[in-house]
């Protein structure tokens, strides 16, 4: 079976300028910017809004946490009984987003069973994290999923279905489905588009992730021998998608009769070969550290040499810049052989990483003293599914799937209480 599945989505009964300021990016960017999110703040002003829903991860360190949660669980009550969402019954959404750049990224919005999910390293789950899940991020998530009313995903997981059975078949007849939603997003965050898909539609779909399942044609595809199925890998909201697996083992083991509907977890799946989606690669900094003893051991450890196929990533050091190939790799990833290195050499050495996303940043960083850079190649799309069957969970700021305004925005909703 295919842990996938329609559900019963909420969605706002608002117009289309209503729709714009009850939609708002993920709560895990801006992370260093608080004035995105105030200007986002000004823009809903007193209109109801996802905003109010969520807790950005900005302010999730701050001494009111715990007064921000209590706000949140009143403002979903307030709008359930102001009856403010339309209810889809049963239903998948259709979603085709419209980035700032004219590319355009078509999902499906539907629930995950979380009881076929293991964020943990070496899982054989049909649905896998695809970087190390950090278990430190998660109890202060638990706060506010935990006694929360309505869930609202951000979560977006990949399959891999390069002959495109799933979700274009549906992409191509978009326009003969009831429209659900239609908005500009806020703050250059593009266009959004949902369509309702029910009865015979959804049914395909689900068909279709039920062939993708299938354990010999997956083997097959990926030359394996009896290995579980990964159909469903994490590409952004892993730890969203954690904490939401904690609050319903939590709930089942208490008996909790909301246990129910809290196995469940609201996602959008994408095609890992839709062209609107690139990997790029996200580089390191180290500061604060002696560098000739960490070229001296990260030359041992990878076995570096300047010439050479393979792995290669390229180092700024004093003003040069040098590419070398890793002899000794430790991962099926280049990022994976540096990030083995860099975790142990930080834990028992001084110095401070850095994870930066353009190389010109990285030129700037390194030209301090006691500070070392690495830049490494993008992760090809084809490397992930076999990567994470075969290494696990990569590690930690392994890719990144685009910028943050193009990151999923806030519009559907479930209930995940009673």
């Amino acid at each position: 079976m295919s842990a996938f599945s329609t559900a019963n989505i909420l969605l706002p009964k608002l117009d289309q300028a209503g729709m714009s300021k009850w939609s708002v990016v993920a709560c895990d960017q801006y992370t260093g910017e608080p004035q995105y999110w105030q200007k986002t703040a000004e823009i809903v002003g007193g209109a109801p809004s996802a905003l109010k829903l969520i807790l950005p991860e900005v302010w999730l360190e701050q001494p009111d946490t715990e007064e921000r949660i209590s706000a949140i669980n009143a403002e979903m009550e307030k709008y359930l009984a102001q009856g403010l969402f339309k209810e889809f019954p049963d239903s998948l959404i259709l979603t085709r987003r419209t980035q700032a750049d004219g590319k355009v990224r078509t999902g499906i919005v539907g629930a995950i069973d979380l009881e076929m999910y293991d964020y943990n390293k070496g899982s054989s789950s049909q649905v896998r994290a695809t970087e190390a899940t950090v278990a430190e991020r998660i109890p202060p998530r638990v706060k506010i999923r935990r006694d929360a009313a309505l869930e609202l995903p951000h979560i977006m997981i990949l399959i891999d279905d390069p002959a495109k059975t799933v979700i274009e078949p549906l992409e191509a007849r978009a326009d003969s489905f009831e429209k659900a939603y239609d908005f500009e997003l806020m703050q250059n965050g593009g266009r959004l588009e949902g369509f309702a898909i029910r009865g015979e539609a959804a049914a395909d779909v689900l068909a279709a992730l039920e062939r993708l399942a299938d354990r010999s044609e997956f083997n097959a595809r990926y030359g394996l021998d009896n290995e579980d199925v990964l159909l469903y890998a994490m590409g952004d909201g892993n730890h969203s998608l954690a904490t939401a697996k904690e609050c319903y083992e939590m709930k089942k083991r208490e008996g909790n009769p909301d246990a129910d509907l809290a196995r469940f977890a609201l996602v959008e799946l994408v095609n890992l070969h839709s062209p609107a989606l690139e990997f790029e690669a996200i580089h390191r900094v180290i500061t604060e550290t002696d560098t000739g003893k960490l070229m001296s051991e990260l030359t041992e450890a990878l076995g570096l040499k300047k010439d050479g196929e393979g792995q290669r990533f390229t180092i700024i050091l004093d003003g040069r810049e040098e590419s070398f190939a890793v002899t000794k790799p430790s991962s099926n990833l280049t990022v994976g052989s540096l990030q083995v290195f860099l975790d142990r050499y930080l834990a028992e050495n001084a110095g401070k990483i850095d994870y930066i996303h353009g190389e010109n940043v990285v030129r700037e960083l390194c030209c301090k003293r006691g500070s070392i850079g690495f830049l490494l190649p993008s992760m090809e799309k084809s490397e992930l599914f076999p990567t994470v069957i075969k290494d696990g969970a990569l590690p930690r700021k392994t890719f990144s799937m685009g910028h943050a305004n193009d990151k999923r925005f806030y519009c559907e909703a479930r209930k995940i209480r009673n």
